[in-house]
Formats: structure tokens, sequence, C-alpha cells
């Protein structure tokens, strides 16, 4: 259609006459400083605007609220959130009339509340992870690579019980657990075949490994000087948190000291040596599965950090140089509001620490970046197709909630691990929730929400009161060793459960909206070659490797954790290439520091 010449005309009438009041108007002066600052610190809504606000909430209690109450009395039992934080029945500006700009601030600055970059997932979406890691290093080579031509950005790998606790696959201890519950690890050959046609240089890996992650690392990196690629050049994450272990997972090798000693180690090379790892995840994520609220998952989360960057700083590493590789990984559980409110709490909560109790510089060390998976612990085996609904819920809050990485657990988990056909319709919902929702298009979208605000507010209200009973007790090591954590997370864990059992809590196809038959679902089955295979292996590297340089290698391991002086890095990476045993170099640990065994707590 044809532009009409009379509006033509008044257009360009109306922007002469901009142009000569814009010519004529006296210049604004630029505003100082110290007005933006005092901007900042002051309450953001309306003094007058507010009394309006408050007179009309009182006038739709007594009214609108009561005659509705009358007519449906039915649910005035108190509403709370999991975690127990009261929820009120209206929010509104009035509620908020304390709130202050810098406490929210603005994407990409401090305190990060609405997340670490400035355009968030408008620029680049989250890491998709899909956790794979089963039977042989041949089969999860093959898983991998059915992952990434699926459209997997990111690699997640997960060990054997085995491998995790230190033992070789020949070990009485191992028997019945090769590769059931990941893949099958004892020397740098299986990295090697794990991790064939996979350039390093090209993909970035998280490896699910604490109490041998110094040994998993040291392979990572052997096997990437194999390809040609060096060190500096790998990115990914380690999980290594082992403040987490001795809280809620239980997979140890030393005792509590010794093994926080191991993982400063490897924080210190790593800040040396490879700028695009992460040589800590710091994980709330298995103490939500342990039986904790979201607050005390964020409480006792944070807490491992600071007791990691404590360490770092006796050290005498200063903590700008380490602080900005330390990464988070978070549990999403079911309570929509509250998972995105955790995020944003834990992000402002590290800004303010690491600004004021550490005294960082660097914005970096202040960024808390974070990897996220669905909640393992909220799925159920009745009725297994509605967990693809939780697991939708959970990732859609993790992504409200600003992440950096997510994995989204597969249908079948409760059962087994996941076959190709549940992993695909888990990578899927990430697809979906990235392509077809719109949520990226808006960074932080529940931010101003009355409700989201306040939840943000009381979830980092309540793990500050957390972080300061702990700060009482010595720190978080201290703590631990006191079992304080543990038995906070016991009494959670039991008080869920009897909700559960007492119908308080409803659990739809568990205890509620129940059927009497379950369509049966295809599991993957770990066949029993999947041990003789790797027994196999192992035994040949052992014949076909150089014992003299083996034994050489780990008299030097043994020497370094002897003297803290030394850091162990280095004499490990040299035992993983002299094609010493993942057992054998855990063996060195037990007996320089002897195996934990944890006391009870009651």
């Amino acid at each position: 259609m044809a532009r009409s010449p009379r509006k033509a005309v008044a257009r360009a009438k109306r922007a002469a006459s901009r142009k000569t009041a814009s010519k004529t108007a006296p210049k604004k002066k630029a505003p100082v400083k110290k007005a933006a600052a005092r901007s900042a610190s002051t309450p953001v809504y309306d003094a007058a605007g507010l009394k309006r606000q408050q007179a009309e909430v009182s006038r739709w209690k007594g009214s609108t609220l009561a005659k509705s109450l009358d007519k449906l009395p039915g649910r005035r039992d108190p509403f709370v959130t999991d975690s127990g934080i009261p929820i009120p029945e209206l929010l509104t500006a009035v509620d908020r009339k304390g709130e202050r700009f810098d406490e929210i601030g603005l994407p990409g600055e401090w305190p990060y509340t609405r997340g670490v970059q400035a355009t968030m997932y408008r620029s680049r979406l989250w890491t998709m992870r899909q956790f794979a890691g089963f039977g042989t290093p041949k089969d999860t080579n093959e898983r991998f690579k059915y992952l990434i031509s699926h459209g997997m950005t990111g690699l997640s790998t997960a060990f054997d019980m085995p491998a995790l606790m230190g033992y070789d696959a020949d070990h009485p201890m191992s028997l019945g657990e090769v590769g059931k519950e990941g893949v099958a690890i004892s020397t740098l050959k299986d990295f090697e075949i794990l991790f064939d046609g996979i350039r390093l240089d090209q993909v970035t890996t998280s490896m699910t490994i604490n109490a041998s992650a110094i040994v998993a690392l040291a392979m990572y990196i052997a096997v990437a000087e194999k390809q040609g690629v060096s060190m500096d050049k790998l990115g990914g994450t380690i999980q290594n948190d082992m403040l987490k272990e001795f809280i809620a997972q239980k997979e140890w090798i030393v005792g509590p000291r010794p093994a926080v000693r191991i993982v400063v180690d490897m924080i210190e090379f790593c800040s040396k040596h490879m700028p695009k790892w992460h040589p800590v995840s710091i994980s709330g994520y298995h103490i939500r599965e342990a039986g904790a609220t979201a607050v005390q998952e964020l409480a006792f989360t944070i807490a491992d950090g600071i007791g990691y960057v404590e360490e770092g700083v006796k050290r005498g590493l200063p903590v700008d140089d380490f602080a900005p590789r330390l990464s988070f990984f978070w549990d999403v559980h079911n309570d929509f509001f509250e998972e995105i409110a955790k995020f944003r709490a834990a992000r402002r909560m590290w800004a303010k620490i690491m600004r004021d109790r550490f005294g960082a510089k660097d914005p970096r060390s202040m960024m808390l970046r974070t990897h996220a998976q669905t909640a393992g612990v909220s799925l159920t085996a009745q009725q297994p197709y509605n967990n693809v609904v939780r697991v939708s819920l959970q990732g859609l809050a993790a992504v409200l909630g600003g992440t950096q990485s997510l994995h989204t657990n597969s249908l079948d988990e409760t059962y087994a691990l996941p076959t190709e056909e549940s992993v695909t319709i888990a990578l899927r919902t990430q697809q979906l929730i990235a392509h077809e929702s719109g949520v990226d298009r808006v960074v932080d979208p529940l931010a101003g929400s009355y409700f989201v605000e306040h939840l943000t507010d009381e979830m980092e209200k309540r793990a500050f009161d957390y972080l300061r009973r702990i700060d009482e007790m010595g720190g978080i090591i201290r703590a631990v060793e006191e079992g304080y954590p543990q038995k906070e997370i016991g009494e959670s864990a039991y008080r869920y459960q009897r909700e559960v059992e007492e119908g308080d809590r409803l659990i739809v196809g568990l205890n509620a909206f129940k059927s009497d038959k379950d369509a049966p679902i295809d599991l993957l089955k770990i066949d029993e070659r999947v041990a003789h295979e790797q027994v196999e292996r192992l035994r040949r590297v052992r014949r076909e490797r150089d014992q003299v340089s083996v034994d050489t290698a780990l008299s030097m391991v043994e020497a370094a954790c002897r003297d803290e002086k030394l850091n162990l890095m280095p004499p490990v990476i040299e035992a993983v290439k002299a094609y010493a045993t993942l057992g054998e170099i855990s063996d060195v640990f037990r007996k320089v520091w002897g195996q934990y065994r944890e006391g009870g707590i009651f």
C-alpha cells in the first residue's frame, strides 16, 4: 500500500519541530556519581504510592478476601515452601518497600542476582549435558558419540563404584559393581579407549568423581597429551568436592583433612596450568539428594565453597588467582519458585562473601557459575512416564534461575542407567525449553516478581543463619568432623519421608492418583562380560608395563603425600603415564593417611 502524501508532510513537520526544540533547550548536566550511588542504595518504590497501595490491600483483606474465604474455607492450613518458608496470602510493592536497587542489580554486574552474563541466553544457550558412563570404556565412547550426534554440547562422565572408591576392577571390593553405575576405569588405557576419536580441545568434559578425582584428571591430561593437546587447552569440570562427600554422598578414601589437601593441590595446579578447567564443582546436588531442604542445600554448599577458599588462601594463593575457576552444582527439585529463588540467592551470597569476606577484586571471583541437574530423588518407579513432566518443570526452573549448564534426568533412572531412547527424551526436553518456550529471549524474566524477590531474600537470610552457626563451630571442616550438617540433613530427610507416609505430602503415582498397573518399560542391562573384559584388560596392562617405572612413580607420589610443600598433581600425572592403576595410587593415599571410617551420628 502506498503511503499517504499528507501523512508524509505531517511527519516532516513534526521532525523539524523536534530538531528546533533540541537546539533551543538548555543542555542537561550529567548526573554526578554520588547521586547514582545514592539512588542505588535507596528504596525503589514511591512513598506516596506505597501508602495508597497499603490502604487498598487493607480494604481487599477485609472485603474481597474475607468473602472468598467464607465461600471456600477448605484450604486454610498455613502455606509454606518445601523448605518451610511461609508463603503470604498476598505480596505487593508494599512488602518490597525496603528493597534496594543494588540488591537486585543488573545482569552481568555485582551482586549477580540477575545472572553472571549481561545477555545470558540471548547470546549463548546453556551447555546441554547428559550423564553418560556405563559398562566398558568402549560402551561409553559409543554413547558419547551418539549423544554428540543428537545435539549434546558437553560430555558428562559417570564412573563406576570401584573407581569412585579407589579400587581396581579386580579388587575383591569391586565384585558385582564393575561398570554397573558408571564406566569402569582402572588405567590410562581405559581413558584412551573412552575418548578415542573425540578431540579433547573441541569439547568440554564434566567428570563426576571425587575421592579419586586427582587420578581421573591426571589420566585426562595424559590422554590429551597423546592427542597433541596441551593441558592449557582443556576445558571442563571435575567434581572433586570432598566436603560434600563427607556430608552426604559417603564415597571417600582418606579422612576430611587430607582429602581437602588433595583438592587444594588440584586447585593450585589448575590455576597455574589449566586456565580453562574448573578443578572443583562445589556440589549441593548430593546434599539435596540426601534429604536436605533447598535452604540447607544452599547453606551447606556455600559453606563448602568458603572452606575451599579459606584453605587456598592459607596455602598462600591470591584469591583472585583461583576463585574465578571455582564452579557450583545444584539440584533442581519440584518447588518451582523456591528453586528459581535458590539460584538467585546463591549468586548474590557468593558475590558478597567473595568481596566482603575474602577481599576479592576480580569480578570473575565473585561470579557464581553453575551446573544444575534435575532431582533424581524426585523420580518415581511408579508411573515412570510422570518423570518426564517432573524433569520438564525442574529443567525450566533451572533455566529461569540462570544456570550455565544443565543435565536432565531420564524417566527410567529409578530402575537402571538410562537407555538411549530415554536419554534422548531427556535431551529433547532441554532442546524444547531452549528453542520453543521463548524463555531464552529474556534475561532473568522473573526479576521484580514480588514473590520471587521475597523468596530470594528469605532463602539468603536463612542460609546466612546456617553460615553463622558453622563459623561459630570453627568452619565447615570442623562442622563436618562433628557431624553437624549430616545431622541437620538427616532430620530434614526424616520429616519429608514422614509427610509422604502420612499423606501430608502428595507424590503423584506414589501415594496419590495411583494406578492398578504400570506399563513395563525397557531397561538398560549391563552384561557380565563387562567385568570380565575390564579385568582382562587391566591384567594385560600390568603384564606389559615397565614395573620399575611404576614403582618409581608411586614412590614419588608417596613422597609428595608426606610433604605438604609438594603438589601431588605432577607425580600423579607421571604415575598414570607409567600405567600405574587407579587402585595402586589410591593405596598410596591409604598407606600414608589411613583409610577413613565414619563414626555414628545420632
